[in-house]
């Protein structure tokens, strides 16, 4: 190091920095000389009191474990909601199978969303050129209806055009006159919705929204591969039907 580089710097620094770099080159050095190893003492990063050398290299691997070990619960919690959601997704797919026609496909959804998936609010909107076009505000019995068939060119239905482009799921908040479209009445009590698109990018069949009173279950940081699944084995059941 030249004393241009030296200027500015705190002679302290230097010596810890010589230090350092002496160590990294002579890594047996406490092999060496073993009484400086035991006599280092070291502040103990919660009691504060001070500990040898060994003893804070311990409480290090101690701490590694618990965060570890901690990791490993996260993984494992993980893993078993995947799977129970794996299994519903099985249980889900068996219903389709069984089913033959476009109305008992439509009953089964609806009865293995509420059964299955604990999705009480829910709604399945398929576009169809011979749909009536559906007035400026849902009626009050079509608001609890689980079908909503509409125009393509619907303005609402339209709207959704930035899901259908994506070809995949959404989690999260919309606005409220596609909130309001989905849900009618309860729109209100609606915290976060799941979109689920059906078809293809460039034929969209129609979308399937779920609904939650609770804000935080439906959030854009959520995995939602289980949402892409349950989309095409929708889209596949109805285009066979």
């Amino acid at each position: 190091m030249t004393s241009n580089q030296l200027r500015g710097i705190p002679a302290e620094t230097i010596e810890e920095q010589a230090v350092i770099q002496y160590l990294h080159h002579h890594a047996d050095f406490f092999e060496r000389h073993p009484q400086v190893l035991a006599r280092l003492r070291l502040q103990h990063p919660r009691s504060g009191s001070t500990v040898s050398l060994i003893e804070r290299q311990v409480d290090v691997l101690r701490e590694k474990i618990r965060t570890q070990d901690h990791k490993l619960a996260e993984f494992i919690q993980v893993a078993r909601a995947n799977n129970v959601l794996a299994e519903k997704i099985h249980r889900f797919t068996r219903r389709l199978l069984r089913t033959s026609g476009t109305a008992p496909a439509i009953a089964e959804i609806e009865a293995s969303l509420r059964e299955d998936f604990d999705t009480f609010h829910t709604v399945l909107v398929l576009a169809s050129p011979l749909a009536p076009r559906p007035p400026a505000a849902p009626v009050a019995d079509e608001s609890h209806s689980f079908l909503r068939r509409v125009a393509p060119d619907d303005v609402v239905f339209r709207s959704f055009e930035s899901l259908f482009a994506a070809g995949k799921p959404r989690c999260g908040q919309i606005r409220d006159s596609q909130r309001e479209f989905l849900f009618g009445m309860e729109a209100p009590n609606i915290g976060s919705v799941a979109l689920i698109p059906l078809g293809s990018q460039a034929t969209p069949a129609g979308l399937l929204a779920l609904g939650s009173v609770d804000r935080d279950r439906f959030h854009p940081g959520m995995s939602t591969e289980f949402l892409w699944r349950m989309g095409e084995l929708i889209t596949d059941a109805l285009a066979h039907a």
